[in-house]
């Protein structure tokens, strides 16, 4: 009788077990990917440009002198219609952010150049829209470093030189400031199923939206820190030499993957990023935007509070060396 007890309970455990790994498997059978998942999994599968050591697809101006006679390159500039009549490059065509896309599929064949460049007036909304277009596929594409501010000492004035300064060094921070835990996902609603027409719905819609509703000043974080989760979009070194108050360290290349720290960014948060110029953060703000995260870059980055730590560290800083004095077409 004994026997035949304990024969039965294990046959009910036994039997407990299989039920419970047939209803799993038919929950994961049944699990249908959320429209952020889709692409996510598409854009990593796809080159995970943001993760990759092609980010931030950065040119220098006196790369982009030395080419304005190269058919090979094309050169489009995202200013106003007035700024790009005042002076602007030999050859350069004038888009208007909005229309970028646009021009791409309809207008230029991408194809035909080894480098495509975006400029604009300090290189920020270039590296926004050149981020854009690689998540789009057009791999050859880059944006020209500090802008027309680097072309010549009249664009600095009216760009980086009135921008940059010292105001907050003294109150930034060494405390290393933990992730948030793995949190619920952004909620996509275009209403489609493949990742492809996601993602193109997604772009459209980025497109639509300008350039200035994503940026933030540093004086706006410094004050009220806590409305902001705040990612310091540096290497380790440069985050333990001082950061804003609460903000988090998250290395470039590497940390927005699905399979490191993509998913402890908040969605019921702003999130407030900075580099050093704001030119790597606004490749990786045009990337969280577009998957769904609220995400504002800090304008001229730490340029715009820690200019002289910047110089003295020789880490980007901004300063008259890298202005220089080469031609326009007025």
């Amino acid at each position: 009788m004994k026997k035949l007890t304990t024969y039965l309970v294990l046959l009910f455990i036994t039997a407990t077990l299989f039920s419970g790994f047939k209803n799993s498997e038919k929950k994961q059978a049944n699990y249908s990917p959320t429209e952020f998942e889709l692409l996510v999994q598409y854009l990593e599968e796809n080159g995970n440009f943001i993760n990759s050591e092609l980010a931030p697809s950065l040119v220098t101006a006196n790369e982009v002198k030395k080419n304005l006679k190269n058919v090979k390159y094309h050169i489009i500039d995202i200013r106003s219609e007035s700024w790009f009549e005042y002076g602007h490059l030999k050859n350069a065509h004038n888009v208007k952010a909005s229309e970028l896309l646009t021009y791409f599929e309809n207008k230029i064949n991408a194809s035909d150049y080894s480098k495509i460049i975006l400029i604009c007036y300090s290189g920020q909304s270039a590296a926004y829209y050149t981020s854009l277009l690689r998540l789009a596929g057009y791999n050859n594409t880059y944006s020209m470093k500090w802008g027309m501010s680097s072309w010549r000492e009249d664009f600095a004035e009216n760009s980086w030189e009135k921008n940059i300064a010292n105001t907050f060094v003294n109150k930034l921070e060494t405390t290393k400031n933990t992730k948030a835990k793995k949190g619920i996902y952004p909620t996509l609603n275009t209403g489609k199923t493949d990742a492809k027409e996601i993602l193109k719905i997604r772009l459209k819609k980025a497109f639509e939206i300008p350039y200035r509703e994503h940026i933030i000043k540093s004086a706006e974080v410094f004050k009220n820190p806590t409305n902001y989760y705040i990612i310091n979009y540096w290497d380790q070194e440069k985050y333990n030499n001082g950061h804003i108050p609460g903000a988090i360290q998250y290395q470039p290349n590497s940390s927005l993957a699905s399979n490191t720290f993509l998913y402890t960014l908040p969605t019921n948060k702003e999130i407030a990023m900075y580099c050093s110029t704001g030119q790597n953060a606004a490749y990786a703000v045009a990337y969280l935007n577009l998957i769904g995260y609220k995400t504002s870059n800090i304008a001229y980055g730490a340029n715009s509070f820690m200019n002289k730590i910047l110089k003295e560290k020789n880490w980007n800083a901004f300063s008259k060396k890298e202005i220089h004095m080469y031609p326009v077409i007025e």
